[in-house]
């Protein structure tokens, strides 16, 4: 990783729905944006459930209809070690938060929100979790990842330029 770039880790559960769909999906909107020199992301999983695993084959099928590709991310554990690394730890719902928070050394808990604070006009306090559900959950997923990559893309910009 670039030791100066803002690196931006997305957090799930498994690390194979929601957290690389928004890798993927925010990626893109940086490579859009001419910002990949200075803002790289990963995405990890609160629980190492399935490790080094591709996403789940639903999230590649959606995610590919919508131009995006993740065949190529791998699901991985969040590690110690990311807190000092990354500037800003999101994560897709309560329980993602609690498990970071509680792992978080105190010098670092500043750095985690969640993805659904930058939400720019839903009202949703979460990314809910597809994977039980059907066609639909994924397609809702990707709307609220795409809406929310837009204000996370402004957010950047201004911490980038500052």
């Amino acid at each position: 990783m670039n030791e100066n770039a803002y690196k931006i880790l997305f957090v799930c559960m498994g690390n194979i729905c929601r957290s690389p769909t928004a890798e993927a999906v925010f990626f893109k909107r940086l490579t859009e944006q001419k910002l990949l020199h200075k803002v790289q992301v990963d995405s990890a999983g609160t629980h190492n459930f399935h490790p080094d695993a591709p996403p789940d084959e639903r999230s590649q099928k959606h995610a590919l209809k919508r131009g995006y590709e993740l065949a190529h991310l791998r699901a991985r554990p969040v590690v110690d070690s990311d807190f000092e690394t990354f500037d800003l730890l999101l994560t897709m719902d309560w329980d993602n938060r609690a498990l970071l928070e509680e792992r978080c050394p105190a010098q670092h808990q500043h750095k985690i929100r969640g993805l659904a604070e930058f939400l720019l006009t839903t009202q949703a306090p979460v990314i809910p979790d597809p994977y039980y559900g059907g066609d639909q959950g994924f397609e809702h997923v990707l709307d609220l990842i795409e809406e929310a990559s837009e204000g996370l893309v402004k957010f950047v910009t201004h911490k980038v330029q500052s």
